[in-house]
Parts: C-alpha cells; sequence; structure tokens
C-alpha cells in the first residue's frame, strides 16, 4: 500500500491481484503470439489490456459528478472540521513513538459512542515534519472541500482503532499513533518505517444519504481507476461479492 491510502480496502485488494494477474497473463500472451507469429499479439478489451478511451473518459466524467455531490452534501461537515486545521502541526517523533496512543479530543460530539467500525470518517493525517501523507480534503495543502470519506469497516491500523474509543458521533479527535501500533515495519511511510502518525478524525453515522453517496463515490472511482487497465469493474465485483 502506498501512502495515498490508510488502508486497502478487501475488496480493492482482491480487484488489485486480479489486475496483476490479468496484467501478467497478457504480457505472456502477447509475447508469445510475437514470437509465434511475428505481429503484435491483439488484445480483446475485456481485461486483458486493452483501454478504451470513451469508457474511461465516460467513467472519469461519472466519478467527477458524484464527487461535486460529495463535496456539496459535506459542505456543513467540512466548515467544522476546517476550523481545526491550525491543529496540524510538527512534533517530536522520537517522544510520539516511546508513548502509547494519545487521544485529544478537539470537539466532544453530542451523538452514540463509538462501539464498533459502523461509521464514517473524514480525516487528515500527517507525519512529524507536519506533512499531510492523506486526508479527506480536495488538496492536502490548500483544501476547499472534502473529495471523499473513510469507512472504516474495511480494516484499518491498530493505533487508529485504539485512538477511537470513547468517541463520540459528531466529534473531532486527533489521535498520536506510535510506529508499531501503525505500519510498523510492514511499509515505509513519512520518509521510513516505524514512523508515528498523527491522525485529525471526525466521525459521522453511517447512514442516510451520505452512507449512499460515499458508496455511490468509492465505486465511481474504482470503476474509473479499473477502466484505465481495461478491466471491467462492474463484472469483477459481481464475481467477488
Amino acid at each position: 500500500m502506498d501512502e495515498k491510502e490508510l488502508k486497502t480496502s478487501p475488496k480493492q485488494r482482491i480487484f488489485i491481484i486480479l489486475i496483476a494477474i490479468i496484467m501478467v497473463g497478457s504480457i505472456v500472451a502477447s509475447y508469445a503470439a510475437i514470437v509465434i507469429s511475428g505481429a503484435k499479439g491483439a488484445t480483446s478489451g475485456d481485461g486483458t489490456g486493452e483501454i478504451d478511451e470513451a469508457k474511461v473518459a465516460e467513467y472519469l466524467a461519472a466519478y467527477e459528478k458524484k464527487e461535486a455531490e460529495f463535496k456539496e452534501a459535506s459542505k456543513g461537515d467540512y466548515e467544522k472540521f476546517i476550523k481545526y486545521k491550525t491543529e496540524i502541526k510538527a512534533y517530536n517523533e522520537a517522544t510520539a513513538n516511546a508513548k502509547d496512543v494519545a487521544k485529544r479530543d478537539l470537539k466532544t460530539g453530542s451523538g452514540a459512542e463509538l462501539t464498533d467500525n459502523n461509521y464514517l470518517a473524514y480525516y487528515v493525517g500527517w507525519c512529524a515534519d507536519e506533512s499531510v501523507f492523506d486526508s479527506s480534503f480536495d488538496d492536502n495543502n490548500n483544501p476547499t472541500s472534502f473529495a471523499k470519506i473513510l469507512d472504516p469497516s474495511l480494516g484499518m491500523i491498530e493505533g487508529w482503532n485504539v485512538g477511537v474509543k470513547g468517541m463520540k458521533i459528531g466529534g473531532i479527535r486527533e489521535i498520536t499513533v506510535p510506529g508499531e501500533l501503525a505500519y510498523g515495519d510492514s511499509m515505509e511511510i513519512c520518509g521510513g518505517y516505524n514512523k508515528p502518525l498523527k491522525f485529525m478524525i471526525m466521525a459521522v453515522a453511517n447512514e442516510g444519504s451520505l452512507s449512499k453517496l460515499a458508496t455511490e463515490l468509492d465505486d465511481a472511482y474504482m470503476r474509473y481507476q479499473y477502466a484505465m487497465y481495461g478491466v471491467d469493474y462492474d463484472s469483477i465485483k459481481q464475481n467477488t461479492e
């Protein structure tokens, strides 16, 4: 996983593996065709490497439309969250790594206390040098709105789960996660391994129109991404559900 995502979801991991298999198979098949016939092997456009530019353009437009809808729907939450952007500050890496997960409530929620991962979260994550590695913002450095939201039920790092305990819906909390409860030595982030991370998290209810829109936004993004590899997202999704 790269630094653009907090955690890859199970369905995304399945799709990534399938794409890898498809692309490797495509390369082998194409090479064999070249050797045998002395010409480039043709691809079918059904997930074997051929990119349908019209589909890519169609899915990109659909994703951008859904993203615009999400930005509008999350405007009120963004205005509440952005007030705390000044809390994104540099911190001492050694000190953060020497302690357990630290919690600091910036705004106490008035909703139900989080008892499981059935909630949605707007977030920003940053390194000790204050650089943002990922967020719900449309632009990590100069945000004007939210462009995505996180579904923690898809799997989060241990430190995140520890940090949100006791939090309530509507609340905004800063958590500091030591490297061993973040990505440890399994992934390089913030310029190395075993790096501590800070997050600012706003928990909202996973229900109603926002929940539906979050799912639609994720599907629109995935459909566009896989089209760029010549893969039919919808058919793969059906086979994995």
